[in-house]
């Protein structure tokens, strides 16, 4: 039995730390489904269908890595899916409230889906999405945090504001 992982997010936009989880998830599972999240309380700075393309981009050559936009319940989705596991990474202690939370929550939906923890690599700690998009809305380099892509767009996005 293929062993599938959603880890889902808004990814708005990814990052280097991002890519590192699935890049270690691979590791444990056969394959990753990205979720790209289109119902977010975050405000995003790129669309639905921007965040997807990019994403695609980043994982085109890797085949155990699938890119969707979900809509609706996370669990529908993980169960739609046929995933065993939800992938989620932690960063610091003041990730672990939220997510852990979130996981007793999906555990009550769907209790045969197991949440899995992975702790980002230390040279990612300071990293999110908001501070890379905040220092690239200001004009500051984020190259080396996120993929090459990521950067092109983020300037290109900026540009034009």
């Amino acid at each position: 039995m293929e062993k599938i992982a959603v880890y889902p997010g808004t990814f708005d936009p990814l990052t280097n730390g991002h890519v590192s989880l699935v890049k270690r998830g691979l590791k444990i599972f056969d394959t990753i489904i990205l979720a790209i999240a289109y119902n977010s309380p975050k405000k995003t700075l790129f669309s639905l269908e921007e965040r997807v393309n990019l994403a695609k981009e980043v994982f085109k050559n890797e085949p155990k890595v699938k890119v969707e936009p979900f809509e609706g319940l996370l669990m529908d989705y993980v169960n739609k899916k046929k995933a065993v596991a939800i992938l989620r990474g932690l960063r610091a202690v003041s990730d672990f409230e939220y997510e852990f939370q979130m996981a007793l929550m999906n555990r009550k939906l769907s209790p045969e889906v197991q949440t899995v923890f992975l702790m980002t690599d230390y040279k990612w700690l300071y990293i999110s999405s908001t501070i890379v998009k905040d220092v690239a809305s200001l004009g500051g380099s984020v190259e080396g945090l996120v993929p090459n892509s990521i950067e092109r767009a983020l300037k290109s996005k900026y540009a034009k504001a």
